[in-house]
């Protein structure tokens, strides 16, 4: 498989970590490029964040509509008919590019998945199962999908890999109980896992940067 067209933004030169940054529904990857200035990224070592965009599919819950989508979405519940094949291709191609960090360089646990929305479900999807230990997942405004069969596809390698989740109290996208479904699915299963909800919709604020700048400082020290 081909790579996905990505962006990159690097915070030093020769990095030694790396983020990749994964975007919501109907976005690229410029989504989440423009915040890397905002972050205080003071105690991390060198980061080379990567925001890969993803192909443009017909998207049923938008009646057809084609757009960027990780995988299709059929009903508003998110969880009704998931579209397994196509979070598995997603998958497929999100690790390609974490072997690719891998063959740059840098040390597996030194990279961070991060994701928005449908992002941030696939950053769950993907590092759970992934067999090498990262260093961190960011959950921004999403959910755990394929939430039946995570417990028995998990791979011990990431079992006590930090997760930081985080949500607006108002989301109207993604339903708030739906990512407290998952974060408690997520407790259950042995994760250590640091929930935040903030006053907010389906975005992120000025309160979200400042906690996930320090979340990348506890992950990506460097000490």
């Amino acid at each position: 498989m081909e790579l996905l067209p990505c962006i990159e933004l690097e915070t030093t030169p020769n990095p030694t970590a790396a983020v990749i940054w994964l975007h919501g529904l109907g976005a690229d990857g410029n989504d989440f490029a423009p915040i890397i200035p905002e972050l205080n990224l003071a105690g991390c070592q060198g980061i080379r964040f990567v925001f890969p965009s993803a192909p443009s599919m017909p998207v049923t819950l938008n009646g057809g509509y084609v757009m960027p989508a990780w995988y299709d979405i059929v009903g508003r519940s998110l969880v009704d008919q998931e579209d397994a094949s196509g979070i598995s291709k997603s998958a497929v191609s999100i690790v390609q590019l974490i072997e690719r960090e891998a063959s740059r360089g840098i040390a597996y646990e030194n990279i961070v998945l991060a994701g928005f929305s449908q992002g941030c479900a696939m950053v769950l999807h993907v590092g759970l199962r992934f067999p090498h230990k990262l260093a961190g997942m960011m959950a921004l405004s999403g959910y755990l999908p394929l939430a039946t069969t995570a417990p028995t596809e998990k791979h011990s390698a990431n079992q006590n890999t930090p997760i930081f989740m985080a949500h607006g109290e108002y989301d109207p996208v993604v339903a708030l109980d739906r990512a407290q479904a998952s974060y408690a699915l997520l407790e259950n299963m042995g994760y250590s896992v640091e929930w935040n909800e903030y006053p907010m919709e389906h975005s992120v604020n000025r309160e979200e940067l400042i906690d996930i700048s320090r979340f990348l400082q506890q992950v990506l020290s460097s000490q």
